[in-house]
């Protein structure tokens, strides 16, 4: 999904450190495949234009008329001139400045911004080189000042590994106070040792490498699927989605176990022991972000996790009469 644009430098500088300087250019590293609609009339199709108009007099407003405008916590308006605008503290500066090299640990993710890769002119390759090295043995990454759009960022430069060798990724970080403090606390009971035991084993089971390639994004794909059907005039289909809630109190433990049951279930490792584990079908694993390898494997999956619904619904109604008749003899 998605179109392949090639490439092109959106800065020219030069990262310096000490008195060493490696003249590079800047390339925004990702692009958003995000599918976006547009808003149209739904008898013709015809898309819908939107005027700007003035809140106070209702006049349509054009763009020569238009300014700047903050509004302060109280609810006032002031207006920024463009003379006002010149005054602010703006920088061209063409220099990615390393102010320290950090442990790579220490920078938190909540903090990563925008990525960009750094490619070495021709004459900085030599240096260029000689910090990726440095940066990679080291297992730092750099902190750095940079002016992009005339203002002055804090980034870091750090290694990144990619099918055209290692590269230097130059990362931009939010401010500190862009990052919001969580304004609720998590309370939690009692934790036994049994359900820490579990959880600790449901990791292991689950456990991995991350590659990237295992996931795809079902949803634009599916967006993609439904416009070609409409184009070729053929049948829609609603895509199944899941019934589950979150809502609901479960017992943690009896959750890890199942959980762990499934994951080893999926991997073809041998089931848990206990008659009760045996008897109940285990859920199939997700795949709704996972590629499919066919659409045989897909409906084997559907299969699956109806048979896993269908099993505790059964339990369910065969107890509650068994609850009643007992409540009746107790009275």
């Amino acid at each position: 999904m998605g179109h392949a644009y090639p490439m092109r430098a959106i800065w020219k500088g030069a990262v310096s450190f000490g008195l060493v300087s490696v003249p590079v250019k800047l390339y925004a590293a990702t692009e958003s495949h995000d599918v976006s609609f547009r808003q149209v009339h739904a008898k013709d199709g015809g898309r819908i234009k939107y005027q700007r108009v003035c809140s106070l007099d209702g006049e349509e407003v054009p763009y020569s008329d238009i300014a700047k405008g903050y509004e302060t916590e109280d609810g006032e308006m002031v207006i920024l001139s463009d003379e006002d605008m010149a005054e602010l503290p703006a920088t061209s500066s063409r220099e990615i400045a390393v102010e320290k090299f950090v442990p790579s640990d220490q920078i938190d993710p909540m903090l990563f911004e925008k990525s960009y890769y750094l490619e070495p002119e021709k004459s900085g390759a030599k240096p260029y080189a000689l910090l990726r090295q440095a940066l990679k043995d080291a297992d730092r990454m750099a902190v750095v000042t940079v002016a992009l759009r005339q203002r002055t960022s804090v980034a870091v430069l750090r290694v990144r590994s990619t099918d055209r060798g290692d590269v230097i990724v130059l990362q931009t970080m939010m401010w500190p106070d862009e990052v919001r403090v969580p304004d609720f606390d998590v309370e939690v009971g009692d934790v036994k040792d049994q359900e820490v035991k579990m959880a600790h084993m449901l990791v292991e089971t689950l456990a991995g490498d991350f590659d990237a390639t295992e996931f795809e994004d079902d949803y634009a794909g599916a967006v993609e699927a439904l416009v070609k059907a409409k184009i070729e005039g053929g049948e829609v289909k609603r895509t199944a989605t899941s019934t589950k809630t979150s809502g609901e109190v479960v017992d943690l433990l009896a959750a890890l176990q199942k959980s762990v049951a499934a994951a080893k279930t999926a991997r073809g490792e041998a089931p848990a022991d206990s008659d009760e584990d045996a008897d109940e079908e285990k859920p199939a694993r997700k795949t709704a972000a996972k590629k499919s390898g066919s659409s045989s494997t897909a409906k084997k999956s559907t299969t699956k996790k109806a048979a896993a619904k269908k099993a505790p619904a059964k339990k369910t109604a065969k107890k509650a009469p068994a609850k009643k008749a007992a409540a009746k003899k107790a009275s």
